[in-house]
C-alpha cells in the first residue's frame, strides 16, 4: 500500500495530567481506541517549552517530568477524525502536523522525486524484538541501510504505541516483544528508493513512511541554511519550521559537554523560542563506522541522540546560526517545512491545527 497520510506530533511533559490521570497514557489510549496504523511514545533526555521549565534526566529533582513525544500516522482522515479528541486531553505543550507518504504491504521500486525537499527521512516503525533471520530486526535493518551506503540511521526505543492497530505498553517483568521503536534515515530521495523493495522484502509486516526534507550540514560541512519562508501562507495561515540535529553521546564541545545537551541550553537562553526536545537512541550508525549501541565498561556513550526544535520562520536563523556553531565538525542536521502546528500554555494558544500550504 503506497498512500499520503499525516504524521501527528505531541510535544509534553512525562507527569503532564488529565482529569483521569497521565496525559501519555490517555493519547496513547486514543490511539489505540481509533486503532492507528502506528503510533509510538518516546521519552527524552532533555527539553523545555514555552515556560522555560528544564525537563533532564540528570537531575533527580527533574528526571520524574522528562520531555516526552508521541507521534501517530494513519491516512488523511483517521488523523483528522481524532484531532478533537485528542485537544480535549492537550491542553498544554506543542502539538503539529505534518503530511508524509505511508509504505505498508509488498513494497516495489518507485519515485520519490514528488516529495518537497531534497532529501528524504525514512522511517521504520518496528516490534523491539521482532525479528529478522534470528537477528533483531532493527539491527537488521541498520545493518542493510549501512550495506547500501545510507549515510546514517538512529533507532528511537518507544515504550508505548500502536502497530497494525493493537496497542502495546512497557511493563515490568515483561519480554515487552511488541512495544514498537522507531527507527529514522536521512538519504537522497534516489538512494531511500533504491532500498525500498529489499526493505519490503525483509520485514515480514513492513510499515515505513517517507518525508520530504533539506540536509543542511553534514559532519561539519554547510550544505544549505534552513529553507527562507514567510510567516504564513496566501491564506494567512501560519507556517512553522523544524531543525533536527543527529550527534552521539559521544560528541562533546570544546568545554567538553555534549553537544546535544549545549544545544537546549543555549536556546531556552534565546528569547521566544518555543522548545527543543532531545530524544536518545539505542543503535544506529554514521558514515563508515558500522552499526552499534552501547558497550559494557565503555566511559563515553556513542549511541545516537535527535535534538528537535520547532519554531516560526522568523527565529529559525537565530537556531539555526546555533546549532551551525555547535556541529562545525560532527553530526547531521536537517530543515523541514511543518503545515500545521499549535503551541499551548494555561495562558494562551498560539498557531493552529489547519495545515498551510509553504509552497516549497
Amino acid at each position: 500500500m503506497n498512500q499520503d497520510c499525516l504524521k501527528l506530533t505531541t510535544y509534553f511533559g512525562e507527569r503532564d495530567r488529565t482529569t483521569h490521570g497521565l496525559l501519555a497514557d490517555e493519547l496513547m489510549g486514543i490511539y489505540g481506541a481509533n486503532r492507528l496504523a502506528a503510533s509510538v511514545l518516546l521519552r527524552g533526555v532533555e527539553g523545555f517549552g514555552r515556560l522555560r521549565h528544564l525537563h533532564t534526566d540528570r537531575l533527580l529533582s527533574t528526571s520524574e517530568d522528562l520531555p516526552v513525544v508521541g507521534v501517530a500516522v494513519d491516512e488523511r482522515a483517521r488523523i483528522e477524525s481524532m484531532l478533537a479528541l485528542v485537544l480535549q486531553v492537550k491542553r498544554r505543550g506543542l502539538i503539529t502536523l505534518e503530511r508524509a507518504r505511508m509504505l505498508s504491504g509488498e513494497i516495489g521500486r518507485m519515485d520519490l522525486h514528488d516529495l518537497p525537499g531534497e532529501a528524504t527521512r525514512l522511517t521504520v516503525y518496528l516490534g523491539r524484538r521482532e525479528q529478522v533471520f534470528r537477528t533483531p530486526a532493527f539491527i537488521a535493518v541498520c545493518d542493510l541501510l549501512h550495506r547500501r551506503g545510507i549515510a546514517g540511521a538512529s533507532v528511537l526505543l518507544g515504550v508505548d504505541g500502536t502497530r497494525a492497530g493493537r496497542r502495546f505498553r512497557a511493563r515490568f517483568f515483561h519480554r515487552n516483544d511488541d512495544v514498537p521503536l522507531v527507527l529514522e534515515a536521512i538519504a537522497p530521495a534516489g538512494q531511500i528508493a533504491a532500498v525500498l523493495p529489499e526493505l519490503g522484502g525483509l520485514l515480514e509486516s513492513p510499515l515505513l513512511t517517507l518525508e520530504g526534507v533539506r540536509i543542511c550540514k553534514r559532519d561539519g560541512e554547510l550544505l544549505s541554511g534552513p529553507h527562507e519562508l514567510p510567516g504564513t501562507d496566501e491564506h494567512g495561515l501560519g507556517i512553522w519550521q523544524k531543525l533536527t540535529m543527529y550527534t552521539s553521546h559521544a560528541a562533546l564541545t570544546p568545554s567538553g559537554r555534549p553537544l546535544h545537551l549545549e544545544l537546549i541550553h543555549r536556546l531556552a537562553r534565546e528569547p521566544g523560542a518555543a522548545g527543543a526536545t532531545a530524544l536518545s537512541g539505542i543503535w544506529g550508525f554514521h558514515g563508515h563506522h558500522p552499526p552499534h549501541g552501547d558497550r559494557v565498561f565503555q566511559i563515553r556513550r556513542h549511541v545516537p541522540v535527535c535534538t528537535v526544535l520547532i519554531d516560526r520562520p522568523e527565529r529559525i536563523g537565530r537556531s539555526f546560526a546555533i546549532v551551525d556553531e555547535l556541529t562545525a565538525e560532527h553530526g547531521l542536521v536537517i530543515s523541514e517545512t511543518v503545515p500545521a502546528a499549535q503551541a499551548m500554555t494555561e495562558a494562551e494558544i498560539r498557531g493552529g491545527l489547519r495545515p498551510s500550504n509553504p509552497g516549497t
